[in-house]
């Protein structure tokens, strides 16, 4: 059995698919500029709507403060050219993620370069587009909606055969899980601490389930964060550029730190798309 709390389905090396928004790869991995070059200069002067959105994003970020409801743009109805531009403007930050949602829809979820700022398409059952936002906060609240809808409270069967330690765990994280409340600090198991079978590790991913989000945030090389079925507990890896696991652990909490923007990002977030706005669209 794969190492690790989360395996991906069928032996799968990647536990998630995230759908890219843009078919443009992301602005940091670009060695020209596309604000810059004349191309971009033509679909500036048409793209009015994306020069109006701009400093409402900003201003929206002056005043954001962290753990707040966020603010939502709609840009669903925009040209197309539009959302291209705001595509290209707002760039591809350290994390990305899919929601699954009442009725079907799926939220797919993208930071921009700008920390704080959240690119977000709904699909319908069928894949098609049904919504595309811009959103400052936190983490988008479509993370927040689809995690409402968990038990809190966890069930579970006698120990398996090979268990050594997977009651305990359980019974920590029923616990704490159940006394959590918003705000309380983050409770971290970490599996490299005491010995777990891969018969405790199964069983402890088929009682906790898979829950309806997937995270990754690729700051300091890859974090892949997963809800499980249980509210506020979530499977929090950390792999190194083998994709190996180098961090396993569950964290019982609101929304893993890891994915959250901070405080001090809707500061510096707000001056750089001033300054973009500043060279670009004026």
């Amino acid at each position: 059995m794969k190492a690790g709390f989360w395996v991906a389905p069928e032996g799968e090396d990647a536990a998630m698919t995230v759908m890219p928004i843009g078919a443009e790869p992301p602005l940091r991995a670009r060695k020209i500029n596309f604000l810059a070059t004349s191309s971009a200069e033509e679909m500036i002067r048409r793209c009015r709507r994306t020069a109006m959105l701009l400093p409402d994003i900003a201003d929206a970020l002056a005043v954001q403060k962290a753990g707040a409801p966020g603010r939502l743009s709609d840009i669903t109805d925009y040209p197309e050219d539009d959302r291209e531009l705001i595509t290209q403007t707002l760039g591809e930050g350290e994390v990305a993620g899919v929601a699954a949602l009442a009725n079907g829809i799926t939220a797919q979820m993208q930071e921009a370069v700008m920390a704080g700022v959240w690119r977000i398409r709904f699909t319908d059952v069928e894949g098609r587009l049904i919504g595309d936002y811009v959103e400052v906060a936190s983490i988008p609240a479509a993370v927040r909606q689809a995690c409402s809808a968990l038990h809190p409270s966890i069930s579970h069967g006698p120990a398996p055969a090979g268990a050594m330690n997977v009651m305990p765990v359980l019974t920590e994280v029923g616990d704490r899980a159940a006394r959590y409340r918003d705000g309380e600090p983050t409770h971290v198991i970490t599996f490299s601490l005491f010995p777990m079978s891969p018969e405790d590790m199964a069983f402890l991913q088929e009682t906790l389930g898979a829950g309806p989000v997937q995270l990754t945030s690729r700051g300091y090389g890859t974090c892949r964060i997963v809800a499980t079925g249980a509210r506020n507990v979530w499977s929090v890896q950390f792999y190194n550029a083998m994709d190996t696991i180098i961090l396993d652990t569950l964290e019982i909490c609101d929304i893993p730190s890891v994915a959250v923007a901070a405080e001090e990002d809707f500061r510096d977030s707000e001056m750089r798309l001033r300054e973009i706005e500043e060279a670009y669209f004026k």
